[in-house]
């Protein structure tokens, strides 16, 4: 009995009365029989084959409401925290903005006054920073 490499499932055989080998090493068409083995389908080459179907069960209903409202109460906190976690970072990050907005009304505010002093005597540059500072407290 000789098996055929071209396909898995055959194997060929002599059929009574056959002349011999072609030179390929496979019997003439007309002078052989094909066996199909047991086939296994789902490794069957050539062939379009899908994993088998499960019966059809709705997956839905299937859990308690007790683990559906802990599943819930789990997604709330973990939303929480991310919330918090987002505001604390958004705080940080007006915090350090307000921190350069104050440095940079520093730097304007002491350049103004030293061209102040550029133009006026030291004494009258004091006396104006006193009164802006008292309006500026009146104001806010």
């Amino acid at each position: 009995m000789l098996v055929n490499t071209a396909s898995p499932l055959r194997v060929q055989e002599p059929a009574p009365g056959a002349q011999g080998l072609r030179k390929n090493g496979s019997y003439p068409d007309s002078t052989y029989v094909i066996k199909i083995s047991s086939i296994d389908w789902n490794t069957c080459q050539g062939k379009q084959w899908h994993p088998a179907k499960a019966a059809f069960r709705l997956k839905v209903g299937q859990t308690s409401y007790a683990k559906r409202t802990d599943g819930r109460k789990a997604l709330a906190a973990m939303k929480a925290k991310e919330k918090e976690m987002k505001d604390e970072k958004e705080s940080e990050r007006q915090r350090r903005i307000q921190a350069i907005k104050d440095k940079r009304a520093a730097k304007e505010e002491r350049e103004r006054y030293e061209k102040l002093a550029e133009k006026m005597h030291r004494k009258r540059v004091e006396r104006l920073k006193r009164r802006e500072k008292r309006n500026k407290l009146l104001k806010s």
